[in-house]
């Protein structure tokens, strides 16, 4: 994968950054021609009374000040328009890296920190694009054209800019150096502030639970704290840069009056205010250098992130290849050949070892074992949320790393251990399996996920609304409409994983008695804890220590695996839950 650099993004808008600059030419030329003019208005006007001259010189002047704050503000409008583009096109892609990041990738990166990056850190990059575009055109053309325009009044002026620059130089450098690891510091602590806070907002109703609103004000406090306390280092440090500038233009302007000190007349008096206004020219324009090479140390850092996450190579890779060898609907056989994982960046003993099922099409397959042994690991592997480190999984006889992932995972439906629901309404989150799905389809789904008989007593019906992460919801309504989503695809391949936990027996049988009605064709692997509501599966996998112990039938599994029948009695012992 080639990487991306940020100056890449600038590119489609090069035209506009390169007008921006010279209208900021214009408005320099302005600014440096007003002092010119009042000397001409002091030297031929005042000294001589001359109405005529003055009104004359007046009149450019005020002709001059208008082409220059027309060409400032189109300054600013090309400027912005390159930088607010500039930062819409980078923020679009970081969050389609984003998007497009493995679990694995995404696991590096905490939320807090990947909402920091698209958010802030491309605010900054946009800010500096902003001011690299103004600013870094203005300061040293107003530096240039100052030395020049001031030396040409008296040359004993450039002394005096000599012996000024290298100390205002030295200043800022070292105040610079010091302020640049600083604002990464800034950043890093920033994002500790937006995963304290995403945290506590996703776990609110935990929080609340076990009582610990002051606990978690107080985690949160020292983060912000934190934040608080290095912003306010930096900005200190950056604070000195202001008060030393100033020390030294006022000791200049003290030496422009001493030179002249002997021959102060109407002609010199005018000499000498202009030479004073470009010595404040030039060393704000250093100043303005000061706070643009602020304004660098915290971009780097920031465009250091960004690219970061924009360039972290991806551990799945789509294949560029998509196949057509099944239709939405049919069957898919699902084989692990002797694969053997374990979580990236870990050690010690693989999570899943020397894996080897052969999963026919249309067939419905349990998984059962203790917890942690490895169940939800097993089918993360199916649709590539990871890849094993050994062995294959094939998905009808093909690998599925050769498989394009959009092919791959459209051929699916997952139902997650955890509900996630959006914003909008129930159509809308079972619509987000299929986009394209009619209002018969969304309803055939949610008939088969046994979810229409709650549906059907809201007001709104289907256009109920539903709030964020479905807090509106059930924990039983979530997981219903979970399977509608993926129900609603029409899949290949159903991945259950833990997905009938809140729905008690008979809805859970009711539930799986219709998929098997009216998606006979479709493969079924589901992961369970409840014996119960998988006994009538064709097959079922008895996963122990992260290894296959034993795979068949409910019956031949009573007979054979111990560990079955330990969990068996554990559940079902004297028949207490095998009503049907």
């Amino acid at each position: 994968m080639k990487n991306r650099s940020i100056k890449s993004f600038v590119k489609p808008y090069l035209w506009l950054a390169l007008i921006a600059p010279l209208c900021m030419v214009g408005e320099v030329l302005a600014d440096l021609k007003q002092p010119n003019y009042m000397n001409t208005i002091l030297k031929e006007g005042v000294a001589k009374g001359d109405i005529d001259t003055i009104l004359a010189i007046a009149l450019r002047m005020g002709i001059t000040l208008i082409i220059g704050v027309a060409c400032g503000v189109l300054c600013t409008v090309f400027a912005s328009m390159a930088s607010q583009r500039f930062a819409n096109d980078l923020r679009v892609a970081l969050y389609s890296k984003v998007m497009q990041l493995s679990l694995a990738e995404t696991d590096d990166f905490s939320t807090g920190s990947l909402v920091t990056r698209i958010t802030n850190d491309i605010n900054t990059l946009q800010e500096f694009m902003n001011m690299l575009l103004r600013m870094f055109v203005r300061s040293p053309l107003m530096f240039l054209g100052g030395v020049i325009l001031c030396i040409q009044i008296d040359s004993r002026y450039a002394i005096i800019i000599a012996l000024a620059l290298p100390i205002q130089l030295m200043i800022m450098f070292l105040i610079v150096r010091r302020a640049n690891p600083m604002f990464k510091d800034v950043q890093k602590k920033l994002d500790k502030v937006n995963s304290v806070v995403q945290e506590d907002v996703s776990g609110a109703r935990v929080i609340k639970a076990y009582v610990k609103e002051e606990y978690e004000n107080e985690r949160f406090d020292n983060a912000n704290k934190n934040l608080r306390d290095t912003n306010i280092r930096v900005l200190n440090l950056m604070s000195l840069m202001g008060p030393f500038m100033m020390i030294i233009m006022n000791i200049a302007i003290i030496a422009i009056i001493y030179i002249n000190r002997n021959t102060l007349d109407i002609n010199v008096s005018a000499d000498i205010m202009t030479a004073i206004t470009y010595i404040t020219q030039i060393l704000m324009s250093l100043n303005m250098f000061g706070m643009m090479f602020q304004q660098v140390s915290r971009a780097l850092a920031c465009a250091s992130r960004v690219r970061e996450v924009l360039n972290c190579p991806l551990s799945i890779e789509s294949s560029a290849e998509k196949s057509e060898d099944a239709e939405s609907g049919s069957g898919a056989s699902v084989t692990f050949e002797n694969v053997c994982f374990r979580y990236p960046n870990t050690s010690g003993n693989p999570v899943l070892s020397e894996i080897s099922l052969d999963i026919r099409p249309g067939e419905f397959v349990a998984i059962v074992g203790s917890t942690g042994v490895g169940k939800t690991s097993l089918l993360n592997l199916i649709p590539r949320f990871y890849d094993p480190f050994e062995g294959k999984v094939l998905l009808n006889g093909r690998d599925v790393r050769d498989y394009d992932l959009e092919d791959l995972r459209n051929r699916m439906g997952i139902v997650l251990q955890k509900s996630e629901l959006f914003a909008g309404s129930i159509a809308d989150n079972i619509r987000f399996g299929k986009e394209d799905a009619t209002d018969e389809e969304i309803r055939k789904a949610a008939e088969i996920a046994q979810a229409t008989e709650f549906i059907d007593s809201f007001l709104e019906g289907f256009e109920t609304p539903v709030s964020e992460k479905g807090a509106s919801l059930s924990g039983g309504q979530k997981q219903r409409l979970s399977i509608a989503r993926a129900l609603v695809r029409k899949p290949s391949v159903l991945i259950m994983d833990d997905a009938t936990s809140a729905l008690d027996l008979a809805t859970e049988a009711r539930l799986l008695q219709g998929i098997h009605r009216e998606m006979k064709d479709t493969t079924l692997i589901m992961v369970a804890q409840r014996i119960a509501g998988i006994r009538h599966a064709d097959r079922i996998a008895v996963l122990e220590n992260g290894r296959i112990s034993a795979f068949a039938p409910h019956d031949e599994l009573m007979k054979n695996s111990q560990c079955y029948r330990e969990i068996y009695d554990s559940q079902l012992k004297g028949g207490a839950y095998l009503a049907e």
